[in-house]
């Protein structure tokens, strides 16, 4: 299965590594609530699945990326 319903993505941090998220779509897009890191790096994300870069995200979620 893949990414088709939105409800997981992958975020590319600095260091070329992603990091899995769980993205609720009932919150506001600049709410840090909106994302839960699941933990799973990797180097190589499936194809289906949405990419975000970093930068687009509230501070706080970037910082639990960072620390996975």
């Amino acid at each position: 299965m893949g990414g088709k319903h939105g409800k997981y993505a992958y975020v590319l941090r600095e260091d070329g590594w992603y990091v899995k998220v769980r993205v609720l779509k009932s919150r506001d897009e600049k709410d840090p609530s909106r994302y839960i890191v699941v933990g799973v790096k990797t180097r190589k994300p499936p194809l289906t699945f949405p990419i975000l870069k970093i930068e687009e995200l509230p501070a706080e979620v970037q910082e639990q990326i960072r620390r996975v």
